[in-house]
């Protein structure tokens, strides 16, 4: 297909996004853009996190992952409806008791003011580090399939990308996000579901046809047994729970959406509901990586991995379905991206700067101040894109949820050990216990063979990270002392 008529294709989706934005940002303020004036309907909250939650990453790399996990990410989501019922019913109460704007100030509140500004610094760690991994992806593809043939250079698709971005966020936030992730997400599952029936059709095969002849292959084995494997059940269920909690319940961008809820009974609602969508969703992205290597052998198509799907959709399928691949690709990519911003723009504005804390601004200050942090974020998304360009992974969801393991242990530790212990902590040596942290994962991790032997760690990483946390919490902590009545 001509990249010039993909093109236009992406620039008419982005035109309907302007207008959405325009719509819903209309008389939109400081708190519309942090938490949607806490107004936003939990249906249309519950269906856009969808796209949040799964990314350009999941669209391409958990079918490109299939030939060579099977179907293991599943064990990893059933952990995630575990987790998904703990945000609803132990954070989400917390949070809308607090009457929260940033999910951060809990832990000024519990443990202290330096240990709240350790928990936001380290989620404007994690976030940016995972949503560049995200971007960097998706621009890949868009540069591979459509501007390449035009010289355009890569640090240059990545600006076009952001900048797309930043004018239909850069008024609404929140308000205007909740809307076209909707939008978004919408475009994603059809762009999945119809991809699922050409195959099927073009192989001529029915459902339970092409699960035999996955089996037959080896790619649709779902429970791995081997309690040494880094796939054994039991340890994926329990990792794909921690990373719930914390990459959904203890991370702003997500939290800053739910909490955009009228109250919290719908608030839950949004919750749970998610979980269950994300069990079906997922399931289909397995279905659709088995469907895309049976396809492969039938057209001698060797690529593999995150290069299989953008290869087989635009090279290999009607020029209708290559649209659709890309429409859903971008449908992907921008709530990820869009929602990741606006959320590291919030949380540097009110946990670092204390914005709600300055009196001495007026409303017309805090808007400027927060519109040119909103432009900082975009301009650190491009330079990390470009450390990831170096990188250059051919699995990015791996290397996203290894970041994860690393930099959302410690904020699974604090939110811990507020949650569960009455213990005052020494505020000032809070940021050395979680910065010592990941420092002795890595070197566990690097070195598990030697301590290990043939018993491989994965995702539970996060676990031990989150475990290391809240003992040097417990080691740097005293008894609350109880009030005299």
């Amino acid at each position: 297909m001509s990249p010039l008529l993909l093109f236009s294709f992406v620039i008419s989706y982005f035109l309907i996004l302007l207008v959405v934005a325009w719509y819903t940002g209309r008389n939109s303020n400081n708190d519309s853009f942090f938490i949607g004036n806490r107004n936003s309907n939990w249906m249309l909250v519950a269906f856009g996190m969808i796209g949040t939650s799964l990314s350009g990453v999941t669209f391409v790399s958990v079918p490109g992952a299939v030939a060579r996990e099977s179907f293991a990410y599943f064990q990893i989501t059933l952990g995630y409806l575990l987790g998904y019922l703990v945000i609803a019913f132990v954070l989400l109460p917390l949070y809308y008791r607090l009457n929260l704007t940033s999910i951060y100030n809990y832990l000024s509140s519990r443990l202290g003011f330096i240990s709240y500004k350790t928990g936001a610094s380290f989620f404007i760690l994690s976030r940016t580090l995972g949503a560049t991994a995200r971007l960097y992806l998706v621009v890949k593809i868009l540069q591979d399939a459509i501007l390449e043939s035009f010289h355009v250079p890569f640090w240059l698709t990545t600006l076009i990308i952001l900048a797309m971005i930043l004018l239909y966020t850069y008024e609404g936030g929140v308000k205007t996000i909740v809307w076209t992730d909707t939008l978004q997400t919408s475009c994603m599952l059809l762009g999945l579901v119809i991809c699922v029936y050409y195959i099927l059709n073009y192989l001529h095969l029915g459902v339970g046809e092409s699960l035999a002849a996955m089996q037959e292959k080896g790619y649709n084995k779902i429970f791995f047994t081997d309690p040494h494997s880094k796939f054994f059940f039991l340890k994926q269920i329990l990792a794909g729970a921690f990373v719930t909690i914390t990459m959904t319940g203890m991370d702003q961008e997500m939290m800053q959406k739910n909490i955009s809820v009228k109250t919290l009974k719908d608030s839950q609602k949004n919750v749970v509901t998610l979980g269950f969508i994300m069990l079906v969703v997922i399931f289909l992205f397995l279905f659709l990586g088995g469907l895309l290597y049976l396809f492969a052998g039938t057209q001698q198509v060797t690529a593999t991995g995150d290069a299989l799907f953008p290869a087989i959709a635009l090279n290999h399928m009607p020029k209708m379905v290559s649209v659709i691949f890309i429409i859903a690709l971008i449908s992907a990519l921008f709530p990820s991206a869009d929602g990741a911003i606006t959320a590291l723009t919030s949380s540097f504005c009110i946990d670092i700067l204390g914005m709600q804390r300055r009196n001495d601004w007026n409303d017309a200050q805090k808007k400027k101040i927060r519109q040119r942090i909103h432009l900082g974020v975009a301009c650190l998304f491009l330079l990390f894109v470009m450390v990831y360009k170096w990188v250059d992974s051919s699995s990015m969801i791996g290397v996203i949820l290894k970041v994860a393991a690393y930099t959302y242990g410690p904020l699974l530790g604090l939110f811990t050990f507020g949650i569960l212990l009455k213990r005052n902590v020494q505020d000032r040596l809070v940021p050395l216990v979680c910065i010592l942290s990941p420092l002795l994962c890595l070197v566990i991790d690097k070195y598990q063979k030697a301590l290990f032997g043939s018993f491989e760690i994965g995702l539970e990483l996060l676990i031990i990270n989150g475990l290391i946390t809240f003992t040097g919490l417990w080691l740097i902590s005293s008894p609350a002392v109880k009030q005299k009545a």
